[in-house]
């Protein structure tokens, strides 16, 4: 698409087609595109000629590789608040999204990570295809899965939440079904076609979706829940680590090694955050939740740092402070969840009437 407008939208019939359009920087989401996003929806509720909404991604490559990293790095260097300010109302989108009262079907092609699945695994119906990779990767960066990730990690089976979370690993299409990332499996070859049934009027979005989905190739992680359950249900990271260790199982070592790369902070808090977010009754609470520890997170030096060892060094070789699981204090992991300070304003979407709808998802299933 030669378009500049970082999101396209048109209406066909009674569908609102919105496209993510910066396929070069792998449509990350900027504060821009946030808000243009948010007022689509906002629309969308209100016409009633609007029946059902379309999210898809600009070019071949994904439908969000997630928030304009680059943009949020420089921000925390700077002592910045903007960054504070884009994720208040992407938070406030995903609420929109998995409160939003008519069909929203998310083809969630190629990579869909951080921010992607924000705007998609909210979505009442998500499709996704054989190049999916869906992931929540923060704790490579010295972050933690926010968008209400840490929700819809706590609700998948077992312990599989905890793994993708913890290894920030991604999966693909059959993986993502399982994990309740989600839906259905289509073709990518099929999307152009699934893309104008929708826009055919009088017919349910729900059964054009079926008509169209096929089984995904088989993914791996049903075949590794044994040991995933046993070592991800201890209490602690190092817990985790020790079991993984002394599994016996190949995979097992394997994700033991990838956990010892990662941000011991930002492992200690995210296993936290899972946890937390499967007692907390909704999604406003779990986000509101998410931005208190991303405001904490984005002063801690760590994600300056994993920033730029991952993305714009490239080194693979961050120096994170504390550097061990050892030096990570109980205190400071709580820190993370307690109320923000004067002059800090809270996300307050539980506390108090917010601006989405109140509406069911698809189907009468709210997310």
């Amino acid at each position: 698409m030669n378009d500049d407008r970082p999101v396209l939208l048109e209406t066909r019939g009674t569908r609102m087609h919105l496209t993510l359009n910066r396929p070069r920087a792998l449509n990350a989401l900027s504060h821009t595109m946030v808000r243009l996003l948010d007022e689509a929806l906002a629309r969308a509720e209100r016409d009633e000629a609007i029946h059902s909404v379309l999210l898809s991604g600009a070019g071949d490559r994904g439908l969000c590789a997630g928030g304009d990293i680059r943009a949020l790095h420089d921000d925390a260097r700077a002592s910045g608040r903007a960054s504070l300010e884009f994720w208040r109302d992407e938070y406030r989108l995903n609420a929109r999204i998995a409160r939003f009262p008519k069909p929203y079907v998310a083809l969630m092609d190629g990579i869909v990570m951080g921010g992607g699945v924000g705007v998609s695994a909210h979505a009442g119906i998500r499709v996704v295809t054989e190049r999916s990779r869906v992931a929540m990767p923060e704790t490579a960066i010295g972050f933690v899965p926010d968008v209400g990730g840490t929700r819809l990690l706590a609700a998948a089976p077992g312990e599989l939440g905890t793994h993708l979370a913890l290894t920030g690993r991604s999966v693909g299409a059959a993986d993502a079904v399982l994990c309740g990332l989600a839906d259905h499996h289509v073709p990518a070859r099929l999307l152009p076609d699934l893309t104008e049934a929708l826009a055919e009027p009088g017919t349910s979005v729900a059964d054009i979706v079926q008509r169209f989905a096929t089984p995904p190739p088989v993914g791996e992680l049903a075949a590794q829940r044994d040991w995933i359950d046993a070592c991800y249900a201890a209490d602690t990271v190092e817990d985790i680590i020790r079991k993984l260790r002394g599994s016996g199982v190949p995979e097992a070592e394997t994700a033991a090694d990838e956990l010892l790369t990662k941000s011991p902070l930002a492992l200690k808090v995210t296993l936290a955050s899972v946890r937390r977010a499967a007692r907390l009754d909704s999604l406003e609470a779990v986000l509101d939740q998410e931005f208190r520890v991303s405001s904490r997170a984005f002063e801690h030096p760590d994600f300056v740092e994993g920033v730029r060892a991952r993305i714009i060094d490239k080194d693979n070789a961050p120096q994170w402070k504390p550097g061990s699981l050892a030096e990570v204090d109980d205190q400071e992991v709580a820190r993370f969840f307690a109320p923000l300070g004067p002059g800090e304003q809270e996300l307050g979407l539980a506390q108090a009437p917010a601006d989405i709808s109140a509406g069911e998802g698809q189907d009468g299933q709210g997310r």
